[in-house]
């Protein structure tokens, strides 16, 4: 995949510690820097799946007869343990 030159604004303090760090790890800057924004959008991606999930129980909430229903199937499919 072609790779675009971009700009970004970065504190001193901030680049430096990225570069004791790119150092540390033995890969250039930005290496890690795309590194880091890979996993910034793969945690964003998951945290908003997060919030759809719980918006959508929110919207439509379970309600005790399908944990008994639930319980119920368990029971049919898992044999009985013997502690």
């Amino acid at each position: 995949m072609a790779k675009k030159v971009i700009q970004v604004p970065i504190d001193e303090e901030l680049l430096n510690a990225l570069d004791r760090w790119s150092q540390k790890e033995g890969k250039a800057r930005a290496d890690v820097i795309r590194q880091a924004c890979r996993r910034y959008l793969k945690e964003a991606q998951s945290e908003e799946l997060d919030r759809l999930y719980e918006q959508g129980y929110k919207r439509l909430p379970e309600g005790p007869e399908l944990g008994q229903a639930q319980v119920a199937l368990a029971a049919e499919i898992l044999p009985e343990e013997l502690w």
